[in-house]
């Protein structure tokens, strides 16, 4: 699995200003948590709360090089349960397209629904992600969420990236 940031600009109403992107490579699962710093104790609890106590400890985190992810308390969490923790290249976000493609996808759709003052694009997040899970994956030929959960998702939120101007950032990101 990885995990990165992504700061999106203004501060919302809920005083989040970045997203914790936290990733699976086999099944191109992805979680996106609005949070409002990038400190380490942070990105540790939201890790444990939404990732590890759902989806199991993985044994190889790929992280970025930015010091929350290099922290003395992403160390010992890491050693605690058995983690190795890989960096990505510094100052080379293309190493890992996977986060980029993602980002590209997750910004034009927000634009889409966020408000004229962009201060509530952490409401859009959830379906947003409801949508994208939902959606056959260009590398695995399935949609993240029947990978991990075995099961279709037939809700109007999917249907909406059955519109060509939806599916747009996919083709782009080909």
């Amino acid at each position: 699995m990885a995990l990165d940031n992504l700061g999106l600009s203004p501060v919302t109403t809920k005083g989040n200003r970045y997203v914790l992107v936290l990733m699976d490579y086999f099944a191109k699962w992805q979680v996106a948590i609005p949070i409002p710093d990038q400190e380490a104790s942070t990105a540790a609890e939201e890790l444990v709360r939404t990732w590890i106590s759902r989806y199991n400890v993985h044994i190889i985190i790929h992280s970025e090089q930015g010091a929350n992810f290099n922290s003395a308390l992403s160390t010992e969490l890491c050693k605690l349960l058995g983690i190795l923790k890989i960096r990505m290249t510094a100052l080379h976000p293309e190493s890992d397209d996977m986060f980029e493609r993602f980002y590209r996808t997750i910004l034009y759709h927000l634009f889409l629904f966020v408000s004229k003052n962009q201060t509530d694009w952490d409401t859009h997040l959830p379906l947003f992600l409801l949508a994208y899970r939902n959606a056959d994956h260009e590398v695995t030929g399935f949609t993240p969420a029947y990978i991990i959960l075995v099961e279709h998702c037939d809700c109007p939120v999917i249907s909406s990236l059955d519109d060509p101007v939806m599916r747009l950032p996919r083709r782009m990101n080909t």
